[in-house]
């Protein structure tokens, strides 16, 4: 239920005016995206390549309403990968890409508008030594991406994408995706579906997952495994040997800021760790998404309220650390 009101949450206007407004919030957003420029990206980007982790940066930037700010998100995406290349950093990280965000919604011919928005894209990471990442959004737009993403791999075949386990339909999805060369990125989901699409109940969304994970780890492709739940990650570990994958032929993926020492315990066991890292102005509804999928996470919230009530509105936030 609080997982629903959340998710609620992201889509009301007042609430989200409230909310932005509200400075421990910005201190909240700390502790999940890098920052709000390509700058900030960068250098969280360089950190954690010295920690040995791989990255994938997403630009926050859905809800577009124009041609300009679609064909402006994908630009911001070219120019990211090129101070990625400058930068000597494109090699371990690639760009996680929502088809909405440039262009897919526009009601004139908005999939052709951002499939060529994602070319433009998946060109540039190329140019830098990289590769793209097709982010999935809520079902309704479950084909569409699909249809992209086989379009575009016929000149990228590294172009990956993902799939949300708590859809009904994905277990097929992930048959015929498990493919050679095939990038999967295997997820929960975060968005609010009805029964008669998705598994609403906790305990079937995680026996999704698994069968899914069983799928794709069997299959011929490159699994990447996003997921915090340590249960998950150990069932992971041990389907890999049972199909006789060494560390480097599939990856873990977490989210920027959480389960860092389940990433610490991968990367000591030599496992590939990506971390997705955010950043950019439009946060908002990346952060109720986390919240919906982690609740405890409020009670950092909770915390920076209290400090502020009790201190006034001028004293640190110390309740919310800038990473977890």
């Amino acid at each position: 239920m609080l997982r629903e009101a959340l998710l609620g949450v992201s889509r009301n206007a007042s609430v989200k005016k409230l909310i932005i407004g509200f400075p421990p919030t910005r201190e909240l957003v700390k502790a999940f995206v890098a920052g709000e420029a390509s700058a900030d990206a960068i250098g969280t980007t360089r950190g954690l390549q010295q920690t040995g982790r791989t990255v994938t940066i997403d630009h926050l930037g859905e809800d577009c309403t124009s041609v300009e700010l679609a064909d402006q998100a994908a630009q911001a995406y070219v120019d990211l990968l090129d101070q990625l290349r400058v930068a000597g950093l494109a090699e371990q990280a690639e760009v996680s890409v929502k088809l909405s965000a440039i262009g897919q919604d526009l009601a004139d011919d908005g999939n052709a508008r951002a499939v060529a928005n994602a070319r433009r894209i998946c060109q540039a990471a190329r140019d830098a030594g990289t590769a793209v990442t097709i982010d999935m959004e809520d079902h309704s737009k479950t084909d569409a991406t699909l249809e992209a993403v086989s379009e575009l791999r016929k000149d990228f075949g590294d172009l990956g994408v993902v799939l949300q386990s708590y859809l009904r339909r994905t277990e097929e999805d992930c048959r015929r995706l498990a493919e050679a060369g095939s990038r999967v990125r295997l997820v929960k989901g975060a968005y609010s579906e009805s029964h008669d699409v998705a598994h609403t109940d906790r305990h079937e969304i995680d026996k999704a997952f698994v069968r899914c994970l069983k799928i794709l780890i069997e299959g011929d492709g490159y699994p990447m495994i996003a997921t915090h739940d340590r249960r998950l990650t150990a069932i992971a570990e041990t389907l890999a040997i049972k199909a006789a994958r060494k560390p480097g032929d599939l990856e873990f993926q977490m989210l920027y800021g959480i389960g860092v020492a389940e990433q610490e315990r991968l990367l000591h066991k030599g496992h590939r760790v990506r971390v997705y890292l955010p950043y950019g102005s439009d946060w908002y509804g990346y952060l109720v998404r986390r919240l919906a999928e982690r609740p405890a996470n409020l009670f950092l919230l909770a915390g920076a309220v209290t400090h502020r009530v009790v201190n006034g509105p001028t004293a640190r936030h110390s309740a919310i650390p800038s990473r977890r």
